[in-house]
């Protein structure tokens, strides 16, 4: 038998190393700051400063946390692109599996608030479409997660590409699942749905507008515009809420910030920090 064939494979270092299997100062912070908001959760809710119903409600942010960090890993091509940063393509599978993490305590902490009671849990998932969405992503996210190591690439080979390419549906059927999950109070939704048009938005650019700043500020207004057009839909349909009195509200300044105009303000300073790059490059 040959040495090639006894060689084990190289183990999969800590997230804090680089592939060199140093110290990598870098993924170390990205690590600590996207463990953060999930530790602070778990503080607070050992502390009861949850309100009245502390385990719903730490289910419901953790479900968030997850989706932003979902939404966090589809960044990191466009962070490549826009900063002219090679370096960001090594964080996309960390942040993806915290993503991941996230989504696991999110159903932890829905067990908890159902007392436990695993044969509830499994019936609330079966009869409430809601759930059955977010169980389905869960489990599609865990598929993602268990093969996204280089030896499953190299078995995988260009299915491999195919494969994770559905993270892109899996993350828009976990925003479904947050509109679903939010009724009547879809703020957050609707921010998590305006970042995902924006992501997908760039992606559909030439190569040669993904890092010009005037064409990712248009990219900006057509993300915002879409936000504002899918929470009118969502309130329109789903709602008694006056849907076409909180479409206008997006237009007027004077009636208060809308989580479209958050979309448009947070594509406007990635379009000026791009532009600016380019210039003092």
């Amino acid at each position: 038998m040959s040495s090639t064939t006894l060689r084990a494979p190289n183990p999969i270092p800590w997230p804090w190393l680089d592939r060199a299997r140093r110290f990598c100062w870098l993924r170390t912070s990205v690590l600590v700051a996207a463990l953060s908001p999930g530790l602070v959760l778990l503080a607070l809710l050992a502390a009861g400063e949850l309100g009245a119903e502390p385990w719903k409600a730490a289910t419901r942010e953790a479900g968030t946390h997850a989706m932003r960090l979902l939404l966090v890993s589809l960044a990191v091509t466009p962070l490549r692109y826009m900063a002219d940063w090679p370096k960001a393509v090594t964080l996309r599978r960390m942040l993806g599996l915290v993503a991941l993490g996230y989504a696991l305590l999110h159903l932890v902490l829905y067990t908890g608030h159902m007392a436990w009671n695993l044969a509830e849990v499994a019936s609330e998932i079966v009869l409430r479409f809601y759930l059955t969405l977010g169980f389905g992503v869960l489990l599609g996210l865990a598929v993602l997660g268990w093969t996204s190591t280089d030896g499953w690439q190299r078995r995988l080979g260009r299915r491999w590409k195919r494969l994770h390419k559905g993270v892109y549906v899996l993350a828009a059927l976990g925003i479904f699942h947050a509109f679903l999950q939010a009724k009547s109070r879809a703020d957050s939704a609707v921010v998590l749905a305006g970042i995902f048009l924006w992501l997908m938005g760039w992606r559909l650019l030439p190569g040669w507008a993904r890092a010009l700043g005037l064409a990712l500020a248009g990219l900006a207004v057509v993300a915002a515009l879409g936000a504002a057009g899918l929470e009118w839909g969502w309130y329109a349909a789903t709602t008694n809420l006056p849907a076409a009195r909180i479409l206008a509200a997006n237009l007027d300044p004077g009636a208060g910030l809308r989580p479209a105009h958050g979309v448009l303000a947070a594509g406007l300073v990635v379009a000026a920090l791009t532009a600016l790059r380019r210039r003092f490059a």
